[in-house]
């Protein structure tokens, strides 16, 4: 759960006047958290963060080890590296949703998180999706059709089941780049539980 509709974001970077800086940026429309090393951002991670703006190149614990902890973690939260590295082909190894090389702006900042928000609904939309064909299908092994046909409920369900499928499939239309495509089909990979019996 957020305490604000923007969402909450965590900003991590060794660097305090970066952080004093983007949370300048982002306090308005955001809830705001800090940490200035990797063990702090992993302290102050939870469920109610949607989106964490991580350093790559901090002392001790680095951004990439932090980044793979929280994939660890199973949290589902966001990560945008933000970052003075620029990206080599290593990075296709790293499980962050976006890169910003620094210098960064108001613009770049705000656009980046409002995509991983919507991502995060996005995936939210999938998983419930999932959920309700689930439910509809074992209804349909269960009842006869004219139980199906005659039940308020199931009429209630199929309905949110149109809605849903309309819902995802504008969403979809927002992530055209390929960045955003890789990040949204690792969102609702996530999302998604693997049914009992699949080969996945």
């Amino acid at each position: 759960m957020t305490t604000t509709e923007g969402g909450t974001v965590l900003i991590v970077d060794d660097d305090r006047d970066v952080v004093r800086t983007y949370r300048r940026y982002l306090e308005e429309a955001y809830d705001t958290r800090e940490a200035y090393d990797g063990e702090e951002a992993l302290d102050e991670l939870d469920e109610s963060v949607d989106v964490v703006l991580l350093d790559r190149l901090m002392p001790g614990v680095s951004g990439g080890e932090v980044l793979d902890r929280i994939r660890q973690r199973d949290v589902g939260v966001r990560v945008a590296m933000v970052t003075a590295v620029d990206p080599d082909f290593d990075i296709l190894d790293m499980g962050f949703d976006d890169y910003i090389t620094k210098p960064t702006s108001y613009d770049e900042l705000r656009s980046t998180i409002d995509d991983l928000i919507a991502l995060n609904r996005h995936a939210e939309h999938v998983r419930e999706y999932h959920t309700l064909l689930a439910k509809r299908e074992a209804l349909r092994e269960s009842k006869a059709t004219y139980e199906l046909d005659r039940s308020e409920a199931y009429a209630d369900l199929e309905a949110r089941i149109e809605t849903l499928e309309r819902t995802i499939e504008s969403e979809a239309e927002g992530y055209t780049d390929d960045a955003r495509f890789v990040a949204t089909l690792r969102a609702i990979d996530e999302s998604v539980p693997v049914e009992e019996g699949s080969d996945g």
